[in-house]
């Protein structure tokens, strides 16, 4: 976890809502998984091997603050080869070793799963990669997965997993990294939870104004009282 994170930047728009979520729903990359270096490897393979943008980590710090489609226009990434692209790196990442996760991610499932909360997996990755990241233990703790999701298509797999446990938005949180997570759980209409030791700054997070943002993965299953 990045030890680095500004406890400034951090704020809390609403410290719990007001009937705790029945129903959590999780990212992977960058939120469970500490793969920001596996990816960034995988998009410069990408890179080379479509002809777009190649950048420096340098750069790739700076674009931590933008939003999904500014660092598709910096990178000169059209909407029609994602697919293709986003198919092309997770063949990347099955061929390389799992990243690891984040500490105290098994331990913050268990928790929540003995504490009566059902857990989803929600992720642009595939479901093979999932489950190798997370491993046996973690694994286990995961009652649906919705996995493949397009860049732009989370909110339809959130959904997809309301439907399947009968819940109705209200009654769900999804907890990720990224901008874009914060808009997909609003569209769905469920809670919009953030972590800041992911993909992007924790102040981007904040000016985004999810509902809850989390410092630390201990703060998770204190969220539910866990």
């Amino acid at each position: 976890m990045d030890s680095s994170i500004d406890s400034r930047a951090i704020h809390t728009v609403s410290a719990r809502p007001r009937n705790v979520p029945r129903l959590a729903l999780f990212d992977l990359d960058g939120t469970l998984a500490d793969s920001r270096d596996l990816m960034f490897e995988a998009l410069d393979q990408a890179a080379r091997h479509f002809g777009f943008r190649r950048i420096d980590r340098t750069e790739a710090e700076a674009l931590r603050d933008r939003d999904a489609r500014t660092i598709l226009r910096v990178l000169g990434v059209p909407l029609w080869k994602l697919p293709s692209i986003a198919a092309h790196i997770k063949g990347l990442a099955t061929a390389a070793p799992p990243p690891p996760l984040f500490p105290g991610t098994t331990a913050m499932l268990a928790r929540l799963r003995a504490a009566g909360v059902t857990l989803a997996l929600v992720s642009s990755n595939s479901e093979v990669n999932a489950r190798r990241a997370l491993g046996a233990e973690a694994s286990c703790c995961i009652g649906h997965w919705a996995c493949d999701a397009t860049l732009f298509g989370k909110a339809s797999r959130f959904r997809q997993v309301l439907r399947r446990t009968g819940l109705l938005p209200g009654e769900a949180i999804a907890i990720g990294d990224e901008l874009r997570d914060i808009a997909a759980a609003r569209s769905a209409g469920l809670v919009a939870g953030a972590v800041a030791w992911g993909y992007a700054l924790p102040s981007a997070l904040a000016a985004a104004e999810p509902d809850i943002l989390f410092a630390s993965m201990a703060e998770i299953p204190a969220f539910f009282a866990a």
